[in-house]
């Protein structure tokens, strides 16, 4: 496995790769240091490296989306075949969320068979290995409410990532003044449906 760090608006991130896809994406800690030392606790075996094409692609529109435009991650590959079975069929849905719309922990868990399967939704989500890629921000809680997010910075990070692709759960918003993204949501690629799915602007 191979890492790099980047720049985005929200700070220094990381990216994990192998031969198979992307293993890892790492949100900001408060120094890019920090953030270096976190990847590397959960990647221990990952080398620094300048990425190749294609990863620099993904890199690209994660900074791209970060920076309030709208960007679709559904082409990159990840690499999460370690996973259980359920955790994977939860990122699948999740991946079909767009920029800008949330679904509800039950409605995913809906989609999957079984509005009772809700905590084990927000159980597998905060185990994500690829934030942003694997978009868990966009899940929220019952009635809209935020929820929570294991990523750093937790709810305040969720939050920032709402309102920067210009979707606003109820509740107080901590970064009201970030630049929203332009336009409204997007179709739901694939097998999820529009119902259920929330545009906030």
């Amino acid at each position: 496995m191979n890492f790099v760090l980047f720049e985005t608006a929200i700070g220094c991130c990381g990216m994990v790769w192998s031969k198979r896809g992307i293993a890892g994406v790492q949100l900001p800690e408060r120094t890019a240091a920090a953030t270096r030392k976190r990847l590397l606790r959960r990647f221990p075996v990952a080398h620094e490296a300048v990425p190749p094409a294609q990863v620099r692609r993904v890199i690209d529109d994660i900074v791209a989306l970060l920076g309030g435009e709208r960007r679709d991650l559904n082409h990159v590959t990840i690499d999460i075949g370690a996973a259980p079975e359920f955790h994977r069929r939860v990122y699948e849905v999740a991946r079909h969320i767009p920029a800008g719309a949330t679904l509800s922990y039950g409605e995913v868990a809906e989609r999957l068979g079984d509005r009772k399967l809700a905590r084990d939704v927000a159980e597998a989500l905060s185990e994500n290995p690829c934030p942003i890629i694997v978009p868990c921000h966009r899940i929220l809680a019952a009635g809209g409410k935020p929820g929570g997010f294991s990523a750093p910075g937790g709810v305040a990070t969720k939050l920032r990532l709402l309102t920067i692709e210009g979707a606003q759960p109820e509740g107080p918003m901590l970064f009201e003044r970030l630049p929203l993204a332009a336009g409204g949501g997007h179709a739901v690629n694939g097998a999820l449906s529009t119902t259920g799915l929330r545009n906030r602007k």
